[in-house]
């Protein structure tokens, strides 16, 4: 009975750890849930990322037509290696707008020029309070908003070419 008291802590620690273990192999789920999916745009108006482009508000997405909403910064490199795919996304005629978060017009300019400006709207988000209300909690990430303001669809990370289909059909749904 006294050996099986000296080893029951670790035969305690090694059952968490093999509990700990099957819950990252095997998750019960892969999809992250956004609570903020059916819900409207918390409401913000964000000044110009850069000079020539308007800055991006709530009421922007109340004109009745599903908008694309990209969370984006130019030290990103996954936003980088999305810009392709948005630029694909703008081609077809998807409205996007952005928010670019902890960023100077400047960087913002040269990550456009660099890689490419699919974007209609630039706000600027210094301190990620958008991005906070918007329950995002890294970059890039894209919303699909109806045309009422409500987020209908969370695209988590970067866009790659396979999930273009996928966001195309969410459009259409929040026709």
């Amino acid at each position: 009975m006294k050996r099986f008291i000296l080893w029951a802590p670790l035969l305690v620690f090694l059952l968490f750890l093999a509990v700990f273990a099957v819950g990252l192999i095997k998750p019960e789920s892969h999809t992250i849930r956004s609570r903020m999916i059916g819900q409207p745009l918390p409401a913000f108006a964000l000044e110009p990322g850069v000079p020539t482009q308007p800055g991006v508000a709530t009421a922007d997405f109340k004109d009745g037509k599903p908008k694309l909403l990209n969370v984006f910064a130019s030290w990103c490199v996954p936003c980088a290696a999305e810009a392709p795919q948005l630029e694909q996304l703008a081609k077809a005629g998807v409205v996007i707008h952005a928010v670019a978060i902890r960023d100077k017009p400047e960087d913002i300019a040269e990550f456009l020029r660099r890689y490419g400006n699919p974007f209609q709207r630039i706000g600027s988000d210094p301190t990620s309070s958008v991005q906070i209300a918007l329950g995002s909690s890294g970059v890039p990430e894209t919303f699909v908003v109806d045309g009422k303001g409500v987020i209908r669809y969370q695209h988590i990370g970067e866009i790659h070419a396979e999930n273009i289909p996928e966001l195309l059909t969410e459009l259409e749904k929040a026709r």
